[in-house]
C-alpha cells in the first residue's frame, strides 16, 4: 500500500480483524496489523464498528486519538526495524527496548520521533530529516 488514501488505511485494518476474527491469524502484512491491534485492545471496538468509524473525524486539537493514525505508525516503525531504515534505528530502537524493559513502550518513544519527523518535514515541505530522527532517538 504506497500512498493509501485515509479510507484505504482504515479498509486495510477493518478487514485485516475481520479475518483474525473469523479466521484466525492471517498472513502478511495482514498479520502485522493484528499484532498491532492486538497491542490495542482499546480499538477493539472501533474495528467491530467499520459502519461508525470508517468516515469518523478524529481532532488532536480536542484531544482524540486517531487509532488509525496511531497503528499505522506502529507498522511504519515495524516496517523501519525489519529493513534498519534508516540505518541505525534497530540499534536505537533496542537500546530504548532494554532500557524501558517493554518493546510496546519503546515503540511508543519511537512514534513520538517519528511524529516529529513527519510533522516537521510536512511543515518545512521537505524530505524528512534522517540525521534528526535518529538524534531524537539517542536522546530518549
Amino acid at each position: 500500500m504506497f500512498n493509501p488514501s485515509r479510507d484505504q488505511v482504515r479498509q486495510f485494518f477493518f478487514d485485516a480483524w475481520r479475518k483474525y476474527r473469523e479466521r484466525g491469524l492471517p498472513a502478511g502484512m495482514d498479520q502485522l496489523a493484528v499484532g498491532v491491534i492486538l497491542l490495542h485492545p482499546e480499538y477493539h471496538p472501533v474495528l467491530e464498528a467499520p459502519e461508525r468509524y470508517q468516515d469518523r473525524e478524529y481532532r488532536p486539537e480536542a484531544g482524540d486519538t486517531n487509532p488509525f493514525l496511531h497503528m499505522s505508525m506502529h507498522l511504519a516503525i515495524e516496517e523501519q526495524l525489519s529493513i534498519d531504515q534508516p540505518h541505525g534505528i534497530g540499534l536505537e530502537f533496542a537500546r530504548i527496548a532494554a532500557k524501558l524493559g517493554d518493546r510496546h513502550a519503546a515503540c511508543h518513544e519511537v512514534m513520538e520521533c517519528l511524529a516529529e519527523t513527519v510533522w516537521r518535514a510536512q511543515r518545512d515541505g521537505a524530505a524528512p530529516d534522517t540525521p534528526a530522527y535518529l538524534e531524537c532517538l539517542r536522546r530518549r
